[in-house]
């Protein structure tokens, strides 16, 4: 695996644990910027927001840069947004603080999963994705806690004064440990970027992702009020929980990757039909303890883990150029937008179970639209297993033409 894929996995790290760094500090924060614990949730909306409307454009921007230099800019627009949300004195700078960052971040990770395939070989791309994406699971498990750690024990400025430096830290090993290259593969003018987007199959595959994603965070967004209000757990054990389900992501990540270039459509249609039943056992058993901790981490193993398999659908359906990379992540960002703004409705609706009766609903769903891509894999299967007649060639010695047996 080529050093750069674990280079850009470290920026990865940074940009999430800036998107998650808010969740952690809510109170310290409303208290510093005079301002009411939603007015801070709208920070988290505004970073999901701005990465989803505003990263493609970004993108666009920096299309004809060679990589390596458009991440670099990148790190540059994102370090100033953590600059002045660590400097920010009221409310205003730090919103817009927080859209500069949600849109570099967006960008961030359409150039740097475009980078990966670049300069992995095609047979090894989807174990690549995982790597780098382990940045995101990595950011989960362990940057959140410790932001928050930090921003507890010496003010949430601090919180992103930190992130601040791991951004440098993660800017200067780009510098020297990314190659550089001339161009993204797929690249090209803004006409041939935007082309493969015609296809109505690809509006079908990228909304697989947010379906996949929306069934995921429609739980995860509301971990914490089902873990202590529903199963009883107590404030000081659910960090713990999360911790553990951290955990899960990082070893189903890897897993997936392993399987993501060869299985693609198959990893997909299980990491549905599993998310769905451990959904659904969440929403029936989530007064248990056991069963509930045994499904949050079923959740974690087959959920959000499915990235490596989403985005080698998507590179294979569209290219593995940045725009489509960028895009997909937007798309991707849609589904963590939509699966915790309905979860917030259903839970007024029907009380703490509901966003996991919603997440079951939308994977099944999110099963229906890989379900074609199965069924024309295995019609594929069954055609190439007919033989077909072999090539002719000419004998050595000019005489009668020989057959040449070709593996079908």
């Amino acid at each position: 695996m080529p050093r750069a894929v674990y280079v850009l996995a470290l920026g990865i790290f940074a940009m999430v644990t800036s998107e998650f760094v808010v969740a952690g500090l809510m109170p310290q924060m409303a208290e510093g910027l005079d301002a009411t614990i939603p007015q801070i949730g709208y920070l988290i909306t505004a970073f999901a927001v701005a990465m989803a409307a505003g990263g493609p454009f970004l993108t666009v921007a920096l299309m004809k840069f060679p990589p390596r230099t458009a991440l670099m800019v990148l790190f540059v627009i994102f370090l100033a947004g953590n600059v002045l949300a660590a400097t920010a004195t009221g409310y205003g700078t730090m919103m817009a603080a927080r859209i500069i960052t949600g849109i570099a971040s967006q960008a961030f990770f359409g150039v740097g999963i475009s980078m990966c395939a670049q300069i992995t070989r095609p047979e090894i791309r989807g174990r690549a994705i995982a790597v780098a994406m382990n940045g995101l699971m990595l950011g989960t498990l362990l940057g959140l806690p410790i932001s928050t750690l930090v921003g507890e024990r010496f003010g949430w400025r601090a919180a992103f004064w930190t992130i601040t430096l791991i951004t440098v830290i993660a800017a200067v090993a780009t510098l020297f440990g990314v190659p550089r290259i001339d161009r993204a593969e797929g690249g090209g003018s803004f006409r041939q970027e935007v082309g493969v987007f015609k296809k109505p199959k690809m509006w079908l595959v990228l909304s697989s992702s947010t379906l996949i994603i929306g069934a995921t965070f429609s739980a995860f967004s509301y971990f914490n009020p089902i873990l202590t209000d529903v199963t009883g757990f107590s404030t000081g054990t659910v960090p713990l929980l999360l911790i553990a389900y951290g955990a899960a992501t990082v070893i189903g990540n890897n897993v997936v990757g392993r399987f993501a270039d060869g299985h693609t459509v198959p990893v997909l249609t299980v990491g549905l039909v599993l998310n769905a039943v451990f959904l659904t056992g969440f929403a029936l058993l989530a007064d248990l303890p056991a069963p509930a901790v045994i499904c949050m981490m079923g959740i974690g193993l087959v959920g959000v883990t499915m990235n490596p398999a989403m985005v080698t659908r998507v590179q294979r359906t569209g290219n593995a150029g940045p725009l489509v990379n960028t895009v997909h992540s937007s798309f991707i960002t849609l589904g963590i937008i939509l699966g915790s703004s309905i979860g917030a409705v259903v839970i007024d609706a029907w009380g703490l179970r509901a966003p996991l009766w919603l997440g079951a609903i939308m994977a099944i769903i999110g099963l229906a639209t890989v379900l074609p891509d199965l069924g024309r894999r295995s019609a594929t299967a069954g055609a190439t297993a007919v033989p077909e007649p072999a090539p002719v060639a000419a004998a050595p010695d000019g005489g009668a033409p020989a057959k040449q047996t070709e593996q079908v």
